[in-house]
């Protein structure tokens, strides 16, 4: 392809009705002001002058290169945007991203169509201002995002506590606290920061506030109108990541035009992402541009609706480079081609044929779900080692039921659904399952699971008690997936009454009573197909040149699990230095500081407890600020205490400081 010479606006004001000025940097041809190119927008609250800059390097020139104007935004408060951010996709965010797209497009240089991508949050808002409907907007590339934010984000999980609200909230927190930088706002950044600072909230005390799925979540989750996104959608997602189910649920959800790919990948995109293989992200990106921005018939719409990367079976590892497997391909999204194969949960033993009812109990300790790994794997600050270990830790804490050793190979896609029919001894529990793939050797490798409150068996907005001993029926729908059970492994099933530290346990050490039997397991088999091999490759991976930075101190990350036999406490503790880096072209040095410990007692649930710290530094010369957070999260039977803590510096003077202790009534959490 013929690449155009391109020019950069390091920044630009981009103008809100109210008055409040957005900060732009954008990559164009250098003749676009008088041959227009469409435009590609990245609105994200990550400051583009310093911590994404190296990341944007690679990406928005390319695109500009292509014909395209690539603009990255800095979100209302975030970087060197004017104003103040309180949290996340708030309604005035997703109004200024719309705002800004058409600002944008009306521009001499622009052709008056705009698409919008970004991974995580600039996944979200890219669904959300879809669903404003800007007039420019024609497409959208969604990457390891959610279409819902209660019941899909690192927030709630099947109506479970998530201990990431506690790790991605503080860091939130913290980043709302960080300076403008003087370079773009000379005479104005010290004012700017200090609105920042000084109206500053925790969030995880306002999502605690959000329990049940209220209107608070609604907002935002476009999965609760999916017809109010008219504009074409590709959806990204990984296996290893936190978001991949969102994808599955858009194929089906949305009736305008879409895609969707689901690879092997963690949480970034999938040109950068482990484990691999990563593929050529910016090629298909640009297939999708130029066919909706452009016109030009790309071949793009004209191969399967969805491909994903069907996993081969591998030992459990904390880390791998890259996943055996291959491209896997359907037409869309249910596919008929994915049957159900139904298996009778029988004592210990999953079978074609239920057996006699037998009741059978289980109360996990509450360190089960140690061997679980992260929610949402990043795969930074050094290799990682967040992939989950072998499930024969959290086994022995569980119930087990096995499939005989498979005598030829068994390929499922989608999302396996358990069936249980169980009762309670108290009115708040917990259910979790899993689904591992045992070799021969006794090493179990965990596929795919998920998490129950029981509560929000029939609601996750209106959630009722149990009653103790009432046999009810629950139906489990485990996170998609694909993968492969070689001839000679068995399936296996594993119930848990908690699965922490990725959950919060139930604060009642309740006792579930499984009625084998009754209950069953239903896989999503999906037979190998001959066209899979006939699929068009993925290109290699391509980027623009790599903005330069040196590393000032090297990064470092450190996961400890730590068991006290005097105590019964169990330690999960996750410290991530992500380094020292000078980013040459300005000199500026970033650096970022986190560290997690999460801790909960064998027996006792309501010993338990998380904290959180995060330090966010710049340093320029005499410019010098730092942001200093802690939190510490505990629970009794009827309320969680939240504390935080605040510190502002700018160089070696404390200029602000706040706490606060915040008492939130538990709500069949």
């Amino acid at each position: 392809m013929t690449t155009r010479k391109i020019k950069e606006w390091e920044h630009i004001w981009v103008p809100m009705p109210d008055g409040v000025r957005l900060s732009a940097r954008i990559w164009l041809p250098e003749d676009a002001e008088t041959d227009p190119v469409p435009l590609v927008v990245e609105y994200i609250p990550y400051r583009k002058r310093d911590a994404t800059v190296v990341r944007d390097s690679m990406m928005h020139p390319y695109f500009a290169a292509r014909g395209y104007a690539s603009a990255r935004i800095d979100t209302r408060g975030a970087g060197d945007s004017e104003g103040v951010m309180t949290d996340e996709y708030t309604q005035q965010e997703l109004e200024d991203g719309r705002d800004a797209i058409q600002w944008l497009a009306s521009q001499r240089w622009c052709t008056g169509k705009a698409g919008m991508l970004g991974g995580s949050w600039g996944g979200f808002n890219s669904l959300q201002v879809a669903a404003l409907r800007p007039p420019a907007l024609k497409a959208i590339i969604t990457v390891v995002s959610t279409d819902d934010r209660y019941a899909d984000d690192m927030h709630y999980m099947g109506g479970c506590l998530m201990n990431d609200m506690m790790s991605w909230g503080q860091q939130f927190f913290a980043q709302l606290g960080r300076p403008p930088d003087p370079a773009i706002n000379p005479d104005s950044w010290r004012d700017m920061w200090r609105q920042r600072y000084e109206r500053m909230e925790p969030a995880i005390g306002t999502w605690l506030k959000h329990q049940r799925r209220d209107a608070f979540w609604k907002h935002g989750s476009v999965c609760e109108d999916f017809s109010r996104i008219d504009c074409a959608v590709y959806a990204i997602g990984g296996w290893v990541d936190g978001y991949s189910n969102a994808v599955f649920r858009m194929l089906q959800g949305l009736k305008g035009p879409r895609k969707g790919l689901v690879g092997p990948w963690g949480h970034g995109r999938p040109h950068f992402a482990p484990p691999g293989p990563q593929i050529g992200y910016l090629q298909e990106a640009l297939r999708w541009w130029d066919h909706w921005l452009k016109g030009i018939d790309t071949g793009i719409m004209a191969e399967p609706m969805f491909r994903a990367w069907m996993q081969e079976s591998i030992p459990p590892v904390t880390r791998i480079e890259v996943r055996p497997g291959r491209w896997v391909a359907e037409p869309g999204w249910p596919s008929p081609n994915i049957k159900p194969k139904r298996l009778f949960l029988n004592p210990g033993v999953l079978g074609d044929a239920a057996a006699p009812e037998q009741a059978i109990q289980v109360r996990s300790p509450n360190w089960v779900g140690i061997a679980g790994g992260e929610w949402c794997p990043f795969g930074l600050g050094g290799v990682g080692d967040e992939l989950p270990m072998d499930q024969r830790i959290d086994d022995g804490g569980s119930l087990v039921f096995d499939m005989a050793p498979l005598t030829a190979p068994l390929e499922i896609l989608g999302a396996p659904i358990v069936t249980v029919e169980l009762h309670s001894s108290h009115p708040r529990a917990q259910i979790a399952a899993r689904l591992s793939d045992v070799a021969p050797n006794g090493a179990a490798t965990r596929v795919t699971y998920t998490v129950l409150n029981l509560t929000h068996r029939d609601s996750h907005e209106h959630p009722t008690p149990l009653e103790p001993g009432r046999r009810i029926r629950v139906r489990l729908q485990l996170n998609e997936i694909a993968h492969v059970f070689p001839a000679g492994h068995r399936i296996r099933l594993s119930l848990s009454t908690c699965y922490w530290p990725i959950v919060w346990p139930a604060p009642d050490p309740a006792t579930l009573t499984v009625h084998a039997g009754a209950s069953q397991l239903e896989l999503p088999v999906r037979a190998p197909r001959a066209e899979d091999a006939k699929l068009r490759p993925f290109e290699p991976v391509e980027t623009a040149p790599k903005a330069r930075t040196t590393m000032v101190r090297p990064d470092r990350i450190d996961r400890t699990i730590r068991t006290d036999v005097a105590t019964g406490e169990t330690e999960y503790a996750i410290h991530r230095d992500d380094g020292a880096a000078c980013i040459e072209a300005t000199g500026t040095v970033v650096e970022t500081i986190k560290t997690l410990r999460y801790t909960t007692h064998e027996d006792d649930p309501l010993r338990t407890r998380a904290t959180a710290e995060v330090t966010f530094k710049f340093s320029r010369g005499e410019w010098r600020p730092e942001i200093r957070t802690r939190a510490q999260l505990t629970g009794d039977a009827t309320t969680f205490t939240l504390q935080s803590d605040l510190d502002v510096y700018d160089g070696d003077q404390r200029v602000f400081a706040r706490s606060w202790t915040q008492r939130i009534a538990r709500d069949l959490v």
